[in-house]
């Protein structure tokens, strides 16, 4: 045993032991460095944000030119008369409002992911041509009834046809212009209100061309089209381009800018065919215009869906290398913490041993020993002091991943001004500042919190002593879960070395500048994790630094409204 104590308290044995603890805790650091940069990579996986490979580019290009090539080699044919055929229009309007709620609905879930207005923009557009579409069905005539179900004289179901193909070439303007703007918070209130707002939309359209339709223009004159039809349907166009060209612009396209290209040209092609190249309804130009319109539509949904199964497929993948990543971190935690409690439990008799006889012979023996010795006794004590300091840090780091959580309502605002009272009583010499705003209860485990808030509440004051007088704020900010913080008026460091902050014996100042460890907060983002929240820094050397802590996961986008 005498033979095995003297192994452990050896210089070269306490050597190793820090060495195999940096090398345990580079492994973890390492793997969490990878899955970070994993989950990089991984960020793009929805179609808004998917950049655009160069064979969807390609892709994209050779539908548009044979669009128009299909689109020129109709346009001497598109007065052709053709059958009526009664179920054509129903048909249509049903395929066509299915695909485009569809569509909406998918780009709503895109949304409530990403938070991007020009998403929430996009789909509310899709949501205006299904509505639209829907109402243009209602007034056509013969369909429901000889005039239109919804109909307030000859020109209702042209004016709604315009009312539709201008309004979707304005939202895609929208989404373009929007497309690098700052996002918004999703939720059910958001997009209900979007959501009513294009319904108001659509109903004040419906009542114009219904119960206004006496005062718009005439289109439609004894089944031939009229020069205010012209004029309107290139005012569309000049929308349809102008949509066109600000997507064209950006350059740098996702995916859905790719096929929100191709949607636009088919766009511009159906209102060519269906009210500038045809002559009336039911001819070549009337019937193919309308199966521009239904591809259209279906081109980003096709994509949409496509992506999704894409999405499922990757997340799989995602889902099988993460559970392999886990199980290797849960290897290199189960090593740190078995060998950190081995080594604390093994080195703490022997280091008691040392500071017992050190006391004794500082206590009972200092007028037997010289300056010298005295000297000597004194760095033996202190030594052991740290050494017992940093053994007992480590058996807490190591034992902080075996014990499952006790969760209880802490009141945060009694359990910080206790640890402040106490730190006060500590520190009667200093002036010492505590600025402290009422802080919001906390769902945790009362006894380790306790470990939180007094390493960052002591790490405030130990850093800000070189100040006349140190002022250390305690705080929250308001959001879901509460964002608390402790910030000072200290050191500071240099955020470049941020991320050592949290490592099992990282220290960004040396002990002679300030004592300590190098485990504590390694040990505050442990508790903090365990509690599925996560702590962060900021700060400017020589003003101070802010911690930010959580306890609790960020709420799900989407979750918050």
């Amino acid at each position: 045993m005498g033979a095995h104590l003297v192994c452990v308290n050896s210089p070269l044995h306490q050597s190793r032991i820090i060495l195999k603890c940096k090398v345990l805790g580079f492994q973890s650091s390492r793997f969490e460095k990878h899955m970070t940069q994993t989950q990089t990579e991984h960020i793009s996986l929805f179609l808004p944000t998917m950049p655009a490979s160069a064979g969807e580019r390609r892709l994209a290009i050779v539908l548009i030119v044979l669009s128009a090539v299909f689109f020129v080699v109709c346009i001497p044919f598109a007065k052709t008369p053709l059958a009526k055929v009664d179920a054509f229009i129903p048909i249509y309007a049903s395929a066509l409002c299915i695909n485009d709620a569809i569509t909406s609905l998918l780009l709503f879930g895109q949304f409530v992911i990403l938070r991007s207005r020009a998403i929430l923009v996009l789909a509310l557009a899709y949501a205006f041509t299904a509505l639209m579409t829907a109402i243009h069905a209602l007034s056509f005539p013969g369909l429901f009834s000889p005039s239109g179900l919804l109909s307030g004289g000859s020109q209702t179901t042209v004016w709604f046809y315009m009312f539709w193909h201008g309004g979707f070439p304005l939202f895609v303007i929208a989404y373009a212009l929007l497309k690098n703007r700052a996002t918004v918070l999703p939720g059910s209130r958001v997009i209900g209100l979007s959501l009513g707002g294009v319904v108001l939309l659509v109903g004040a359209l419906a009542y114009l061309g219904t119960a206004g339709h006496d005062y718009l223009p005439v289109l439609l004159s004894e089944g031939k089209y009229t020069p205010a039809l012209t004029a309107t349907v290139l005012a569309i166009g000049g929308a349809s381009l102008a949509a066109l060209l600000l997507l064209w612009r950006r350059r740098s396209f996702s995916v859905l800018d790719v096929w929100l290209l191709v949607v636009v040209c088919a766009w511009i092609f159906d209102v060519g065919l269906s009210t500038i190249f045809n002559a009336k309804r039911f001819d070549l130009g009337f019937y193919a215009g309308r199966l521009y319109g239904l591809l259209a539509a279906s081109f980003v949904l096709g994509m949409l869906l496509l992506e999704n199964t894409n999405l499922y497929a990757k997340l799989v993948s995602m889902h099988e290398q993460q559970r392999r990543k886990t199980a290797e971190l849960e290897l290199l935690n189960r090593d740190l913490e078995a060998f950190g409690y081995s080594v604390s439990h093994d080195l703490r008799s022997p280091l008691r041993v040392v500071g017992e006889f050190a006391q004794i012979l500082e206590e009972e023996y200092s007028g037997v020993l010289d300056e010298e010795g005295r000297r000597y006794v004194s760095i033996i004590r202190k030594s052991s002091g740290k050494m017992t300091s940093l053994v007992e840090d480590l058996l807490a780091f190591s034992k902080m991943g075996q014990q499952p959580l006790e969760t209880e309502i802490v009141n945060s605002d009694a359990l910080v001004n206790d640890i402040v009272q106490d730190f006060k009583s500590a520190h009667p010499q200093r002036r010492i500042r505590f600025d402290i705003v009422p802080l919001p209860a906390a769902l945790a485990e009362g006894k380790i919190l306790r470990q939180v808030w007094w390493n960052l509440i002591e790490n405030a004051i130990k850093y800000s002593r070189t100040r006349e007088i140190s002022v250390v704020t305690i705080g929250y900010k308001e959001s879901t879960p509460p964002v608390y913080f402790v910030r000072d008026n200290g050191v500071g460091f240099d955020m470049a070395y941020a991320h050592k902050l949290f490592g099992v014996f990282q220290r960004l100042h040396s002990s002679q500048e300030f004592e300590g460890t190098g485990i504590g907060l390694a040990i505050v983002e442990r508790i903090i994790t365990k509690h599925g929240g996560k702590i962060w820094a900021e700060s400017t050397v020589g003003t101070g630094a802010t911690f930010y802590f959580t306890l609790a996961p960020d709420s799900p986008a989407g979750m918050g409204g």
